[in-house]
């Protein structure tokens, strides 16, 4: 075969469903695409059902689409001979061909597929070069933030004033519009029943097939009924969701964005981090989307639309970049020395905890729970009672259908465990019995009593956060951000703080059967 002759072998992995990019602008009959079912991928952490059936079904419908439209696609589900289990082993059983002149790939997201693939376009360097491009989603490059804070202490608020100025979202005359750049004091109330929740029209479809040819090899938690499936899977029902969204709930969005109900599970939130995080839609088209909503809807306040496009351009690009900074070694941080392992019912969401089984059950049965519940209940939990984050790490990694590397460990070990120190965030989320109460009607149907920090029904949360502190003294007392924690734990008696220590101990010996 001659060397004018040879192929270019382009790799797209399972989150970089990307229809939009410009790979795919015209069509070529020397270009084969290439989707790759990973066993590896399925199996490097516990996965839950709907999570591993979400993504291949999009991979499914990815494929099929690009070969509607006229692209040469390959791909390689479990069973295939040609599959070597892990990406970089298939590639490289692809590339042996001799088939190809040179190989593509869309710069991956995760740290560990990063490593993989510039070793293996090392090893084919000489014979069939490599090249890394764009995966063209986000709104910042790699090391964007490593290079705008330049050794400096990391703060989301001013990367995410930078990244509204440069890309001129909610700006006006070079400030903010409204006067204000960030409007979260506005956006802390707890649901009242008063603004109906919208009823949403959820792309539900029969996934029975996809979910059958899963090897049986694979281990999952949650659960599943895959005729009934509920996430978009391709761009079409991802701008469904996100239109939906945008007319029926952005309008309350920012206000009760951090409420938590029994009835409700969704509230006014927009589902679409799955969407996102496979790139079926990217965050630019999502706030372009919500500003030319918010010019036509007088229902949306300022306050709501900030708080919403706070979270995309915001938190979303400042995790990233946080992450691309700090790995590998974010893994591996444990600023408290947490070991404890956890809790067994964090698998069941069989706990008399009603805040705990709410979020844990949701969890388990929808691959879903919002920032609050993810922040502030099981997060919250976790780093009272002193849970390892490694295995914190792995339940979220698992359990959510939005969960990638990226995101995930950023979330969680930086803002929930706090493990990082304070390199992400600026204090620890933790909090009692009364920020839930405040938040949620969780207490209300609950085993246990919110206003008792000692006896057999008072609140786990009471006594493990004043313990918290206490334990941690030395590592937080200086924080100014903390407040008048400190100040009200040296004023309490003597008999008061032994009786709410002692709590806490009994709390943590039982941990398993709370």
């Amino acid at each position: 075969m001659g060397r004018d002759t040879l192929r270019i072998l382009r790799l797209i992995l399972g989150d970089q469903l990307n229809s939009q990019h410009s790979w795919f602008s015209k069509q070529s009959s020397n270009i084969d695409y290439l989707l790759i079912e990973s066993l590896d991928e399925a199996k490097y952490t516990t996965h839950h059902i709907q999570k591993l059936v979400g993504f291949l079904t999009a991979m499914r419908e990815f494929a099929d689409e690009l070969s509607k439209c006229g692209h040469n696609v390959m791909y390689v589900e479990y069973l295939n001979p040609d599959n070597k289990k892990s990406i970089s082993k298939t590639i490289d059983h692809f590339l042996k061909s001799g088939k190809y002149s040179n190989w593509e790939y869309q710069e991956p997201d995760e740290y560990r597929l990063d490593e993989d693939l510039s070793q293996l376009k090392k090893k084919w360097q000489s014979k069939v070069p490599g090249i890394m491009v764009s995966s063209e989603h986000f709104y910042t490059e790699r090391y964007e933030l490593r290079e705008f804070f330049k050794g400096k202490h990391y703060v989301q608020e001013s990367f995410y004033r930078y990244l509204r100025k440069k890309h001129g979202v909610l700006v006006q005359d070079g400030g903010p519009t409204g006067g204000q750049w960030n409007f979260d004091a506005d956006n802390r109330k707890k649901y009242d029943g008063k603004i109906p929740i919208p009823k949403r029209t959820l792309p539900y479809k029969d996934l029975s097939k996809v979910y059958e040819s899963l090897p049986k090899s694979i281990k999952t938690i949650g659960r599943i009924n895959p005729k009934v499936f509920q996430w978009p899977t391709n761009r079409k029902e991802s701008l469904k969701h996100l239109q939906f969204f945008l007319d029926r709930a952005l309008p309350n969005f920012g206000t009760y964005q951090d409420a938590m109900q029994i009835e409700e599970k969704v509230l006014f939130h927009s589902l679409l981090s799955f969407s996102l995080n496979t790139k079926q839609i990217s965050p630019s088209e999502v706030v372009d989307g919500a500003l030319e909503t918010y010019k036509r809807n007088p229902k949306i306040n300022l306050s709501s639309l900030e708080g919403f496009i706070r979270q995309i351009l915001g938190w979303r690009e400042y995790m990233r970049g946080v992450y691309w900074s700090e790995m590998p070694g974010y893994t591996q941080k444990n600023f408290f020395e947490h070991q404890e392992d956890l809790p067994q019912w964090f698998w069941t969401g069989d706990t008399k905890m009603e805040c705990q089984k709410q979020a844990i059950g949701q969890s388990l049965d929808f691959s879903y729970a919002h920032h609050i519940q993810r922040l502030m209940i099981t997060g919250n939990f976790c780093l009272l009672m002193g849970v390892d984050p490694d295995q914190v790490d792995e339940w979220y990694l698992g359990i959510y259908i939005d969960a990638v590397q990226w995101v995930e460990i950023t979330n969680t070990r930086g803002m929930s465990q706090y493990a990082d120190g304070g390199l992400l965030a600026t204090k620890p989320y933790v909090s009692s019995a009364n920020y839930i109460s405040k938040m949620s009607n969780y207490c209300s149907n609950c085993y246990y009593k919110k206003e008792e920090k000692v006896g057999d029904k008072a609140c786990p949360y009471n006594s493990l956060y004043w313990y918290f502190f206490e334990k941690n003294r030395s590592k937080l007392e200086k924080n100014q951000r903390i407040g008048m924690v400190y100040p009200q734990l040296n004023k309490m008696d003597k008999e008061t703080k032994k009786s709410i220590f002692k709590k806490a101990d009994e709390l943590w010996k039982k941990r398993h059967e709370l």
